[in-house]
């Protein structure tokens, strides 16, 4: 193997945008042999219950047999708590994302909804070692949570970071914001940038979501991207890295 890495991570990965994910996901088995790593969220939006879609479950599974990894995504990667006062709070759950579920939570709501989001992987016979929260935001509440389980490592924007102590790996994410025009203008510049300089990188991580396959221009910038990487670093899934670099 070589000595620098790269993954690439599909987020929220659920019955309604495994669809949209499809193109893409043959488009990289054109260039190679290619790991996954599946951020997959239990019940998305409160309308992807995965007991009520055996055909997607069936899909992961043949994903597994491939090589990829599913990681534990959230339950229902969207924010229902109630908001207080506090502005800091209110810019990150309501004007960076609504989606940051496990945010607001306290130690006994998230250890609970980690818990049965854990149980499904367990009952269908998927392994996990990974959490990562919607929209990589935990508050101290989900922190406390996850050392409470046996979930090997959870991730941020900057790294990887192995459980329970909580130990970072350094791992830069290429992200897209893709919602509208400007943003994906500053989204190719951003990334260009975040790609020399993560040149130097044991492993960087390509982080995608559904709204990015919406757009061509995103598409080829990760395609592009993707193929440049492969030749010079070992495509790999998240766990695998961590069991690789000890």
């Amino acid at each position: 193997m070589n000595a620098r890495a790269v993954s690439v991570v599909l987020h929220d990965v659920a019955p309604e945008t495994w669809p949209v994910y499809r193109r893409f996901v043959h488009a990289v088995e054109a260039l190679g042999t290619v790991p996954l790593t599946l951020l997959v969220v239990p019940d998305f939006h409160h309308r992807g219950a995965l007991d009520r879609f055996p055909a997607f479950r069936a899909a992961l599974e043949r994903r597994i047999g491939r090589g990829d990894e599913l990681v534990l995504h959230g339950f229902f990667h969207s924010d229902e708590a109630p908001l207080g006062l506090d502005p800091v709070d209110y810019c990150r759950r309501r004007i960076y994302t609504r989606e940051g579920e496990f945010y607001p939570l306290d130690e006994r709501q998230a250890l609970a909804r980690l818990e049965v989001g854990l149980e499904l992987f367990h009952r269908y016979r998927w392994p996990v070692a990974g959490f990562v929260a919607p929209a990589w935001l935990m508050g101290h509440g989900t922190r406390s949570a996850l050392t409470r389980l046996p979930l090997r490592y959870t991730s941020d924007p900057g790294g990887l970071i192995r459980l329970p102590e909580w130990r970072r790996v350094e791992a830069p994410s290429l992200v897209w914001s893709a919602r509208s025009a400007w943003r994906r203008r500053a989204s190719l510049l951003w990334n260009r940038h975040r790609l020399r300089r993560g040149r130097v990188q044991p492993l960087l991580r390509l982080g995608l979501h559904p709204v990015d396959m919406a757009h061509e221009g995103a598409v080829r910038f990760w395609l592009e991207t993707l193929a440049a990487l492969l030749a010079e670093r070992t495509p790999v899934t998240k766990w695998q890295w961590l069991q690789r670099c000890g």
